[in-house]
């Protein structure tokens, strides 16, 4: 996989003089005809079509509007998800939606183009989600939906999942060139050869690097390549066959304690472990293909993806070991297989329509080696568990919509989920096989339209998988006591109401009151390679989501999620830890196909509890990003503007013991923060070919 990797150094040089198109500016382009592609955003009329008030779709017009400081921030898309990162820019970023914090994708499924990014039984955290090999320039839509209604959806999806969709060809042969402050230069190039009448191939690539704010440099390096072929054959049907490449390398400043910062010992963006980073790649293809008949639809996808993840990290300085400190090494090797198959066929019965869909997923995770390890300045210390693991799922789904009379759809809709658990540990008291399987009904009722309005109800079942090692584990690795096994798949049970609205032109309106119940948020910790349980939770919440295009020049967007996350029966020490309430954003965009251009983002979410009885909370964050360009049918040149008012806010902040030099051997308890980046500059040269 390194030589492989290794020729994304040089494509650069080689892309620099090659032209794309595939035709030689003395011929005519020949004529291509493809499959119609459905451009969805915030802006489309989704009623007769959206199952629930909280779906939608973001196209690619609105994501290369915003400027954004890391990648997972193309999720912020979504209303009320909130994208933090609490370590080095190689990491996968944090999630939050609904009262949730998702860690690194925990209860929120991400997918492209039918192809899963969610990693379960991983080495850092269950559900682990990288978007970093993404190129943003390439995505064409990101649909999402929130809630366990979707049977289409299964593990991770409880408070929501999404999909990214990627471009079939580029509108015109593109390089863009970034550079900005903390030694942040990017490069993306890419364009499409139109080589038949039914072939488009798309080529990217993107390098990138960047230092950050922090005084030991991210020194962030980070290689990218997409190769995508898209074929149209005879009654309609299409062909995809994709290939991702994805490498990266960093150091990493993790969260420090505030008291640290306080005394001087260390500035705000110090550290007090220069060794911690790390470093990962991936690699795909994946091969999409379906076919419209005349009452029927089919679809076949499959996948396989390379893992690798290499990572140190130090979150508690001197509590465990007071000699070489507490840095530890997590480590996943692995290969996944899957796909899926749809049938999906409409038939009248009286004078009902009736459209039914069934489909099966299947997906098999090979993990060669999920591992933790104590180190010191990246040097071995003692091995913790070190295991192999194979993951193994089906899932059956099935779903009947009928279209009652005009005014009301039924939708009904059941999956199951299959599981097996093979775990080969170095502890022979750890290891085992256990299997597992639920079924999780879904069911929603949609009223309307009337004068371009719904109203939707929506109740279902979901689940999350736990990490593979907690199922079967006996012993403790690190305390050699016995240890509780987890329950393979928890359930979840979710409830929503609202509306769509699109009353006035160019605006749309959604309203949803929601609740969402999980009988465990048992995981695994990979910091620590033991499993920790949490009580039932609950919680419930509202949403307001509007998207207006007032003309052709200008956009709003304006967005409200308010949650109350509590555990059940836990008394007075009920909050849920890291639980954002309150989240709102908004936005302007300004700017024709050509001419000045511009954009602003607000991104507010509200203060979090930091230990459940919420005596300890971490404040609220206010922040702004703003763009302003000049673009020509050609070119373009933007500036962007992060954190515009150079506010002191915190990306993520926890609280828990730690120990410094000269400090008891119990540890002091405290806040952990991992700061926001200060404001900071970025110029954008695009050239279209």
């Amino acid at each position: 996989m390194k030589t492989i990797f290794a020729l994304f150094r040089v494509l650069p040089s080689l892309m620099a003089g090659a032209h794309l198109t595939g035709v030689s500016a003395s011929e005519p382009e020949p004529t291509v005809t493809l499959e119609a592609v459905v451009v969805r955003n915030r802006s489309s009329d989704l009623t007769g079509i959206a199952g629930a008030a909280s779906d939608g779709s973001v196209g690619h017009l609105e994501l290369e509007s915003r400027p954004f400081l890391r990648r997972g921030e193309l999720l912020e898309v979504v209303p009320g998800v909130v994208i933090t990162q609490h370590s080095g820019g190689g990491k996968a970023n944090q999630y939050f939606l609904r009262g949730f914090n998702l860690d690194h994708g925990t209860d929120f499924a991400i997918g492209v183009d039918g192809m899963p990014v969610n990693l379960r039984s991983h080495g850092h955290g269950q559900g682990y989600a990288d978007l970093n090999f993404i190129i943003p320039e390439f995505v064409q839509r990101v649909d999402y939906g929130k809630g366990p209604y979707s049977v289409h959806v299964g593990d991770f999806s409880s408070a929501g999942s999404a999909e990214f969709h990627l471009v079939d060809r580029l509108p015109s042969d593109f390089g863009r060139l970034e550079l900005g402050e903390n030694g942040f230069r990017r490069m993306v190039a890419g364009g499409t050869v139109l080589s038949s009448e039914t072939l488009a191939t798309t080529v990217g690539f993107e390098a990138m690097h960047d230092d950050g704010p922090w005084e030991i440099k991210d020194n962030l390096r980070r290689y990218s390549g997409l190769a995508r072929m898209v074929w149209s054959g005879a009654q309609g049907s299409r062909t995809a066959l994709t290939a991702m490449l994805y490498q990266s390398e960093w150091r990493a400043t993790d969260q420090v304690p505030q008291r640290a910062i306080d005394s001087g010992l260390i500035q705000r963006f110090g550290t007090l472990d220069t060794s911690n980073g790390g470093e990962t790649e991936r690699a795909s293809l994946s091969f999409d293909w379906s076919r419209p008949d005349a009452d029927a639809s089919t679809r076949f996808s499959a996948y396989v993806i390379h893992y690798r993840l290499n990572l140190f990290s130090n979150f508690t300085g001197f509590l465990n070991d007071p000699e070489s400190g507490d840095q530890f090494n997590q480590r996943d090797r692995r290969a996944v297989l899957g796909g899926s198959v749809e049938r999906t066929w409409t038939t009248t019965v009286g004078s009902r329509d009736l459209s039914t869909a069934v489909g099966l997923q299947v997906r098999d995770d090979l993990i060669g080696q999920v591992a933790l390890s104590q180190t010191a300045q990246r040097v071995l210390v003692a091995n913790v568990r070190d295991d192999d693991v194979h993951e193994s799922s089906a899932g059956l789904f099935a779903k009947t919509s009928m279209q009652w009379n005009s005014r009301v759809r039924l939708d009904a809709g059941l999956r199951g989920d299959f599981y097996r658990f093979d775990v080969e540990s170095d502890n022979s008291e750890n290891s085992g096989i256990r299997m597992a399987g639920i079924a999780s009904p879904k069911v929603g009722v949609v009223l309307g339209p009337w004068n371009r309005t719904e109203v939707y109800f929506n109740a279902g079942f979901g689940f999350h998988s736990n990490d593979a090692r907690g199922t079967t584990i006996r012993v403790s690795p690190v305390t050699g006591e016995a240890a509780d096994r987890v329950d393979p798949l928890v359930r979840s049970r979710g409830a929503e109401v609202g509306l769509r609205s699109s009353v006035l032109p160019g605006w749309v309106t959604t309203l949803a009151f929601w609740q969402l119940d999980l009988d465990s948020e048992l995981v695994f910790v990979g910091d620590a390679g033991e499993t920790e349980p949490s009580g039932a939770t609950r919680r419930y919440g509202f949403e307001w989501a509007n998207y207006y295009r007032a003309s052709d020049w200008l956009a709003l967007d304006v967005d409200l999620s308010l949650t109350n996350a509590r555990y059940r029966s836990a008394g007075v020490e009920d909050r849920i830890v890291n639980s954002i309430s309150t989240v709102a954003t908004a936005g302007v965009v300004v700017g024709r196909s050509t001419g000045w251009f511009g954009a602003m983002r607000l991104r507010y979410f509200g203060d979090q509890p930091l230990i459940e009885d919420n005596s300890v909370v971490q404040p609220s964050s206010l922040s702004f990003n703003g763009r302003i360009g000049w673009r020509t049918r050609d070119w373009e040149v933007s500036l962007d503007v992060l954190n515009v008012l150079n506010r002191p806010n915190a990306d993520i902040a926890y609280y828990y013991a730690s120990r410094l030099a000269g400090e008891p051997a119990s540890g002091v308890e405290d806040v952990h923060l991992h700061p926001a980046e200060p404001r900071t500059y970025r110029l954008g040269m695009t050239f279209r070919f």
